[in-house]
């Protein structure tokens, strides 16, 4: 359907595509992941020629719709795009912005737009909303609006750049869950999304950008269980992960805790969870460690949501003399900023309470030699 040959695109002598060679087929959903900045989006408006790329071609059943004498409005009503920042018209209401591609672009009588845009209004739960205006609307209802206004042209390619981005969490699973329907009705789909388990859950290919080109694809389960290329291995890694660096007892506390609930979120741990984690956190590293450690000092932490167990991991490195901070005979490398017996055994009973796993090892030729394991029990 969708054939990329060397695909380019620059912005004021700025690289931005430099070699895309892709083929994209009817009914694929494919989802475009990577790091910020590195031409995912921009892939999207070549390929709907909102952006004219710079070099190279782009194919739709066979036609090279970057030749110059190709019909730009042809382009537009083939293959439609829903943005992140919804762009709606604000001046019309909920359903004059679903009927209006139809009656300008389509070419429909009012009457006809009108009863296709209720019904696909309905077909997103928005019928109620009707006569409604965009500033009344919430950031979910915003974007289910804007995906019924690009089902209404009937396109034969959906493109999608980053639809949750810019929504509130509480609005991401009612705009998640019309993507999922789009994507079952056999429409063509291409997704930029950060969201590694909605790419998983969704697509049937997935494309890693990288520094500009499609740096390697496969199926879901390639690409996120058994990828074969060193920089989608690290990207993967560090999207299934939270890591973060503590050198100093004045650490940024709330922020660090914030970073603790958006992972979880993101990876679709409980809320019990998510408030277990920042509670063992808290134990681990407020109460057991900094009473252990001596200024300054350096602690690594990384925690690892399993979504098939529904377990979280946390890893947490500390360097230093050899201290096992799960025994509470251990002593610390400064006795006299130690807690007492009896506050460290509180601490470790709140923490083991918590606990499925635990472990602690010791190798003195790493940075941080001290390496503690953690596996939080089940929640239901």
């Amino acid at each position: 359907m969708i054939k990329i040959e060397h695909l380019q695109k620059q912005f004021d002598g700025c690289t931005v595509l430099r070699d895309v060679n892709a083929e994209i087929h009817k009914g694929d959903v494919v989802s475009l992941i990577g790091p910020s900045g590195t031409g995912k989006s921009t892939l999207l408006r070549c390929i709907n020629m909102i952006d004219g790329p710079t070099g190279g071609k782009i194919y739709l059943d066979g036609e090279e719709i970057t030749a110059e004498a190709y019909p730009m409005e042809e382009v537009h009503r083939k293959v439609c795009m829903v943005f992140q920042s919804f762009n709606l018209f604000e001046h019309l209401s909920v359903i004059e912005n679903v009927m209006l591609p139809q009656v300008s672009v389509l070419k429909k009588d009012r009457q006809s737009a009108y009863d296709e845009g209720m019904k696909l209004l309905s077909s997103v739960g928005m019928a109620q909303k009707s006569s409604a205006y965009p500033a009344s609307l919430s950031g979910g209802q915003k974007q289910r609006v804007a995906i019924a206004r690009t089902l209404a042209m009937n396109p034969k390619i959906i493109l999608f750049d980053e639809p949750t981005s810019a929504l509130d969490p509480s609005c991401v699973d009612e705009v998640k869950t019309v993507i999922r329907n789009v994507a079952k009705s056999g429409v063509t789909c291409l997704i930029v999304t950060h969201d590694m388990d909605f790419s998983r859950e969704i697509s049937n290919r997935v494309f890693y950008m990288d520094q500009g080109e499609i740096y390697e694809e496969g199926t879901p389960d390639e690409i996120f269980e058994h990828p074969e290329r060193e920089r989608t291995q690290s990207f993967v890694r560090k999207e299934k992960s939270l890591e973060e660096t503590i050198t100093g007892r004045d650490f940024d506390y709330p922020g660090f805790m914030s970073k603790i609930f958006e992972y979880g979120f993101k990876s679709n741990a409980s809320s019990a969870l998510i408030r277990q984690t920042q509670l063992a956190s808290e134990e681990l590293i407020c109460s057991l460690l900094f009473s252990r450690l001596r200024d300054p000092f350096t602690i690594h932490v990384f925690y690892e949501y399993d979504s098939g167990k529904q377990q979280m991991k946390i890893t947490a490195e500390y360097d230093g003399d050899k201290v096992n901070i799960l025994d509470p005979e251990a002593s610390g490398a400064d006795p006299e900023d130690a807690l007492s017996r009896q506050q460290t055994k509180l601490s470790l009973r709140l923490l083991f309470s918590m606990l499925e796993e635990f472990g602690y090892s010791y190798r003195e030729e790493k940075r941080c030699p001290n390496t503690i394991r953690l596996s939080l029990k089940k929640l239901s």
